[in-house]
């Protein structure tokens, strides 16, 4: 058992991107963030299964091609080997919740 607290992590690109609150050993943690028009690259995974959860905006989640708009209180779930390419095309913050699981170190292959 362990507790953490989001103020005491940052996210991967200062005001944006991943904030792991937990990495391993069986699922990884994270809130996301992007400011407006920011982006995260289009990827899959081979063996994790990813979710998010929209707690605060609009985000398009592009997954095999298909667009997704999302907003507060919605979960997409995306399977393995699925492409999903994020996208905050609002004029506001978006802030979301990430899961990964089963956790594995390399998993993530990006996509031109």
């Amino acid at each position: 058992m362990f507790i953490v607290d989001e103020k005491d992590y940052e996210y991967r690109f200062g005001d944006s991107g991943p904030k792991y609150l937990m990495r391993g050993p069986r699922m990884n943690f994270a809130i996301v963030q992007f400011q407006a028009g920011q982006d995260f690259k289009a990827h899959y995974h081979n063996v994790m299964e990813e979710d998010f959860y929209i707690l605060e905006g609009e985000v398009d989640i592009i997954v095999d091609g298909t667009k997704y708009t999302l907003t507060q209180g919605q979960l997409i779930h995306i399977e393995p080997s699925e492409v999903h390419y994020v996208v905050n095309n609002s004029n506001s913050v978006v802030r979301m919740v990430s899961t990964l699981a089963p956790y594995q170190e390399v998993d993530k292959v990006e996509v031109d």
